[in-house]
């Protein structure tokens, strides 16, 4: 039976998912903020709206008949690496959005992320661990876009940590030489933070598992068999191979400082397959 979906956010695992529904016969509206992807989207789309999450009319039209809803906007990381600039971004792309979807449709689906437990403590992080009362934007933000979804009479949260895999994906040499180019060297990550990472086609295929098995709350979706180095550990082994000098850690955004399970998730059936 065709389904219709919306995704509110077309970047690397918004479009890899309306590929992989729109291959098995379902009807998928994407939208993007920029005018010039609308071709790139028709190809994995069934239809294409130009908005940002935030404009009620647009996402209005989006989300019309659409049987769920996936909300997968995500801050632009040129506008994340300090704090002031992370304020206005991070309000606007994820509670306005969130507020506007869960307004408009009882079954949201939210992409959010591991920043809400900060550095977290205790042997293991799992969804009942307390999430961290740190100001900066990014885990206020995600917070309150994860509260307002989780109103919604069917709403749904899966954390996820960094994305990586796709081509287009700005890696992570290319990413610490912005840093030293663009910021001095100087990021608003923690140096003990665990670098966990989802391949784009995992994210995307845990989003397909949790709207398709109805799923409701919150659940990570931390590729959890092997606990990764820290961002100091495996940024350094970088910056050396690139013959580039270490790099500093403002502390500003936390994450995990301990292994994250899974373990919700997978007993639900899913599985990662990626990395």
């Amino acid at each position: 039976m065709s389904v219709r979906y919306a995704i509110i956010g077309c970047g690397n695992v918004g479009m890899e998912l309306a590929r992989r529904w729109t291959t098995t016969g379902h009807n998928v509206v994407g939208t993007t903020t920029t005018p010039e992807r609308i071709p790139e989207l028709r190809a994995v789309c069934t239809e294409v709206v130009v908005a940002r999450g935030s404009n009620r009319a647009a996402v209005a039209r989006a989300v019309d008949g659409a049987d769920a809803v996936v909300l997968a906007v995500s801050p632009r990381l040129t506008r994340a690496f300090d704090a002031a600039s992370r304020v206005a971004e991070y309000a606007d792309t994820l509670v306005a959005s969130a507020r506007v979807a869960a307004e408009l449709h009882e079954r949201v689906v939210f992409v959010g992320s591991g920043s809400v437990y900060g550095a977290a403590s205790g042997a293991e992080v799992d969804e009942s661990t307390p999430t961290t009362d740190d100001p900066d934007a990014s885990p206020r933000n995600f917070l309150a876009a994860e509260q307002v979804v989780l109103g919604a009479p069917r709403g749904a949260v899966l954390r996820i940590p960094d994305v990586y895999g796709h081509p287009r994906d700005m890696d992570y040499p290319t990413r610490i030489r912005f840093a030293h180019e663009r910021l001095g060297g100087s990021v608003p990550f923690a140096a003990k933070a665990l670098l966990y990472r989802i391949d784009y086609r995992d994210a995307a295929a845990a989003l397909d598992h949790v709207v398709t098995c109805e799923l409701t709350g919150i659940y990570n979706a931390y590729p959890d068999t092997v606990v990764p180095p820290t961002n100091e550990q495996a940024f350094a082994e970088i910056c050396t191979a690139a013959g580039l000098p270490a790099l500093t850690y403002r502390g500003e955004i936390g994450s995990p400082e301990v292994p994250v399970s899974s373990a919700r998730l997978r007993a639900t059936g899913f599985r990662f397959a990626h990395g």
